[in-house]
């Protein structure tokens, strides 16, 4: 801090004063708020520096030795640092008299601070100049903007000038006109002085021209800025371009910009092409059983409101979300000029199955494998028989040893291969065993040698007829020692099954599925009979098929079993089978190895359901998910439909109300049925539907594919009802709510002992039987009239005995008059439990006196025996 302000410091006294030193004082003025300000004085202290030597220096002194007695000079002033001129480095000196302890030594600037300083300095000579040149700039721009205005400026007196002499042009014209007309007119006054006050006219009006002439240069001419109003700031004008002193105080009038007139064109041209009669386009209109007015106008690319207006035309007040009919619909359509093509909600699916069957003159068909089914009687040996033919077990899978889920496998036979189907032979998978003949080409039917044809064979040999393929005879179980195939083929003979041994067409092998017996003439004769049938079928169409079998799988989602028929089904497909859809995961095939595509007559477990589809259901390729979606939600209304038209009861015939009145007072069994595939689920419902008689019927309020969750426990819980389980299990929350609520939760694996049960079951819902024995009749020789007591019949026992407690009837000229019980049996005057035919005794009615002399009395004991389906 010095004692002397710096260069620039002070300020004009206007405004907020900082702290600062006065030049020549010591004192500094404070400045504070409203005006107020202080004086106060300064302590000067110098810096001082230890020297190297150890005594103090200071910076700011000169570096000449001290000497008391010399006067002191004042240093000379500093001149003004300019940002131009950079001041000379001072030159270090050495020390003098270093060892005098009273010298000071000068702090010499090292040689960073130096580069500092001159980095420093160049910098802002190059801010300075900087700002000269935008200073430059800024002139140029100024100047060139102010001629600019001065050139408009001369352009617009220019125009002005132009437009007053064409004004005066004008005016000079149409004086001299007029002048000339009005002595025209002067001259034919003067020559007929009788012409009307109308022939004169011109006259006044070449004057009245001529004042509007004069008018008109008046409105040529500019008006006086002093003696008009100056417009204020309100004004509606928006001020185009930059914004500079002449353009804002100039008031004239400006030019509007090239960009307004550009829109006002656009502005112009649309409403001309709005007002211009567009040219009328034809739609084909799709009209579908009902629709929403919105929906149609949309189809016709037209407005919603013209429609509407339309309609209330017409006289129907209606707004665009509300559903109209399909006949008004095409009224609408072809009035307005469009054409229509009705379609029925059916038309959804399409040709969805129509290349399913290959025509003999395609030619893309290419020969496919055969579909083989084996059918027959259960604990024939089908499942066996396959096992052998694939070198699989999978009968030490089966509960019970019995088959309960239809499978599909494909076997190699010396490069030719073929699919089997293998259907369970219980009667209660009879709908198996129809879709199973359905979906084949050729049947093997696997007969027992030692069992011969049983009630299953009989009914596969029905399926393999209705389905018109050709069978093969399978006579298993050859190396039995009670095997008779001779026996087994005089019974097909019965059911007109003519085998070759007996001069008929049908193939027959005698196996051996434990052994291995005959297995390659099996495979042989399947191949012949598929050469016979030259099966053919075209891989490049859309992929279609059959669903075989379909469960619920907990790690990978619904998973169906389909036999692809024709086409080649690929991953990321998008499928439609029933009223499922979903788009294709993954492909397995029967050895549970991932495939990408499956070609026709192959079988696989297809990933990616939306849910199980239902056993039997034909399974298509679409092209997207709408189209997948709109054809699976027209089949769950169709589907919805036909559910509630069963349950809904319509009054018909007098038998019908009858029957539904017999109906109404039989007793249900409700059942909840949870199963491991869609088959068995469906084999138990049709095996608990035959259960029921004219009293007791099972009913099943819930199926489906899965294990037991909280909601079937809640649901039969409200409808008070047992849980079947067949290959399933309930999770821990579904248990422990199950305990709580009181449900009964049955697993079974075996669908003969699930039958059993719920046959039991039902069962218990069945009145006892009433058995009634007779005991004894009595004939009433006297009646006695007994104070206390009441009347007393007087008996003799003419059959049978009497006994105290059981049932009585009063028989009056053989009709029965009373039913009761014996409140009195005495013999002589002791009561007794049991008369004796041939003795006498008393007996009195329970609240019954109407007896007379001559009336037989019938005992019989009441029994009630329990009933069975």
């Amino acid at each position: 801090m010095s004692d002397t302000n710096e260069p620039g410091d002070e300020k004009g006294g206007e405004g907020k004063k900082t702290l600062s030193l006065k030049r020549g004082g010591n004192t500094v003025r404070q400045s504070f708020s409203h005006g107020r300000s202080n004086t106060v004085v300064v302590e000067k202290k110098r810096r001082r520096f230890s020297a190297p030597g150890g005594a103090p220096a200071s910076d700011a002194a000169p570096a000449v030795e001290v000497r008391p007695a010399a006067p002191k000079q004042p240093a000379p002033a500093a001149p003004k640092p300019t940002v131009e001129s950079k001041p000379a480095p001072r030159a270090p000196q050495p020390p003098q008299n270093a060892g005098n302890t009273g010298s000071t030594i000068l702090r010499q600037l090292s040689n960073d601070e130096q580069e500092a300083r001159a980095r420093a300095l160049a910098f802002a000579r190059e801010r300075e100049e900087e700002r000269k040149e935008q200073d430059a700039a800024a002139e140029r721009e100024r100047q060139e903007r102010a001629e600019a205005e001065r050139l408009a400026v001369e352009k617009r007196k220019e125009d002005e000038a132009r437009e007053k002499a064409e004004a005066e042009a004008r005016l000079a014209e149409e004086t001299a006109r007029a002048e000339e007309e009005a002595s025209k007119a002067a001259m034919t006054a003067e020559a007929n002085p009788a012409a009307p006050a109308t022939k004169r006219a011109p006259e006044e009006r070449v004057r009245k021209d001529a004042e509007e002439a004069k008018g008109g240069l008046k409105a040529y001419e500019r008006p006086n800025k002093a003696a008009e109003p100056k417009p204020t700031r309100r004004t509606n004008e928006r001020r185009r371009g930059k914004l500079t002193l002449s353009n804002a105080l100039d008031d004239s009038e400006r030019e509007r910009s090239l960009a307004s007139i550009k829109r006002q064109r656009e502005r112009e041209k649309a409403r001309a092409a709005a007002k211009a009669p567009r040219e009328k386009i034809v739609r084909e209109v799709v009209i579908p059983e009902t629709i929403t007015i919105a929906e149609l106008a949309n189809r016709m690319a037209e407005r919603s409101v013209d429609v509407v207006k339309m309609l209330m035309q017409q006289g129907q007040m209606l707004k665009a979300s509300d559903i109209i009919d399909s006949d008004t619909a095409q009224l609408i359509a072809e009035e307005m000029g469009h054409k229509v093509t009705r379609v029925a909600e059916s038309d959804v699916e399409g040709s969805l199955f129509d290349d399913v069957i290959v025509n003999e003159n395609d030619p893309n068909a290419t020969s496919r494998p055969p579909v083989v089914t084996i059918m027959g009687h259960v604990d024939h040996g089908k499942t066996s028989l396959l096992d052998a033919l694939r070198n699989a077990n999978v009968v030490s899978g089966e509960a019970g040893g019995i088959t309960q889920h239809i499978g599909a496998y494909q076997v190699d036979n010396n490069g030719a291969k073929i699919t089997f189907i293998d259907t369970p032979g219980h009667a209660a998978f009879t709908a198996m065993r129809a879709r199973g003949a359905q979906s084949t080409d050729i049947v093997i039917l696997v007969v027992a040698a030692d069992d011969g044809v049983m009630p299953q064979t009989i009914e596969a040999i029905n399926h393999a007829k209705a389905a018109e393929v050709p069978i093969i005879v399978a006579v298993n179980k050859i190396d039995k020692p009670a095997a008779e195939p001779s026996r087994v083929r005089n019974e097909l003979l019965q059911h007109e099954v003519f085998v070759e041994s007996m001069g008929g067409e049908v193939q027959e092998v005698e196996v051996s599925a434990l052994k291995g017996t005959n297995l390659d003439q099996l495979l042989d004769a399947i191949t012949l009979q598929a050469e016979v049938l030259d099966l053919k079928a075209n891989a490049d169409v859309i992929a279609q098929g059959t669903v075989v079998e379909a469960k619920l799988d907990k790690g990978r989602g619904p998973v169906a079993t389909v036999l692809v028929q024709g086409g080649t089904l690929k991953v990321g497909d998008i499928v439609v089978a029933g009223a499922q859809w979903g788009k294709v995961r993954a492909l397995v095939d029967d050895k549970n190895v991932q495939v990408k595509e499956a070609e026709p007559s192959k079988p696989v477990e297809v990933l990616g359901f939306n849910a199980a589809p239902e056993a039997g259901d034909r399974l298509a390729v679409v092209e997207d998910e709408a189209k997948a979606r709109e054809i699976t939600e027209y089949r769950e209304r169709a589907n919805r439909d036909k559910a509630m038209a069963k349950l809904t009861t319509q009054r018909g015939s007098l038998e019908q109300m009858l029957n539904q009145l017999q109906t109404s007072e039989m007793q249900h069994f409700p059942l909840l049925v949870k199963g491991d595939v869609q088959g068995s689920i469906e084999a138990i419902i049709g095996a608990i539907d035959k259960l029921g008689t004219e009293e007791v019927s099972g009913q099943v309020i819930h199926s489906a594919v899965g294990g037991i969750t909280e909601s079937d426990v809640t649901l039969a819980a409200a409808s008070n009802s047992p849980i079947i389980g067949f290959n399933v299990r309930a999770n821990k929350q579904a248990r422990d709510l199950a305990e709580a609520e009181g449900i009964e939760i049955r697993y079974y694996n075996i669908i003969y002992d699930l039958v059993d049960d719920v046959k039991a079951a039902m069962s218990g819902l069945l009145s006892p039987e009433r058995r009634e024995t007779f005991i004894g009749n009595a004939e009433i020789l006297e009646v006695f009239n007994i104070s206390k007591v009441g009347k007393v019949a007087g008996c003799r026992i003419t059959e049978g005995s009497v006994e105290r407690g059981v049932g009585v009837r009063l028989i009056r000229d053989s009709v029965v008059i009373h039913e009761g019980e014996l409140s009195t049996l005495k013999r002589f005057k002791d009561e007794v439990k049991e008369v004796a035919s041939g003795q006498e005794c008393g007996m009195a009615f329970a609240n019954y006196e109407d007896m007379r002399a001559g009336d037989v009395i019938e005992c019989f004991r009441v029994e009630h025996v329990e009933r069975s389906l």
